[in-house]
């Protein structure tokens, strides 16, 4: 009898004219091969956040998959992060 968890990456989303990262995380556990429950979390990134100067700071992406690394760098164009910023700043509360 083993018991495994695995858990991967199952759904990875670019959503909305800011191009948000949706990640879907799928937690698997196997007895003998046969799975016996699975589990999902989910959490998504935005091109960044402002400072307190009204700057756009970069989402830090270095600890995320090098597959959502490439996406996040294929989408966040500069004109992408530009717009991004310039909502945020006229929502700021």
């Amino acid at each position: 009898m083993a018991l495994t968890k695995t858990t991967v990456e199952d759904k990875i989303e670019v959503v909305g004219d800011y191009k948000h990262i949706q990640i879907r995380t799928a937690t698997v556990v196997k007895e003998d091969g046969t799975e016996l429950s699975r589990s999902f979390h989910r959490k998504s990134i935005t091109p960044g956040t402002l400072d307190g100067s009204n700057n756009l700071v970069d989402t830090d992406v270095s600890a995320e998959s090098t597959e959502v690394k490439a996406i996040a760098n294929a989408v966040w164009t500069q004109s992408v992060k530009d717009a991004w910023k310039a909502h945020l700043i006229a929502n700021k509360p």
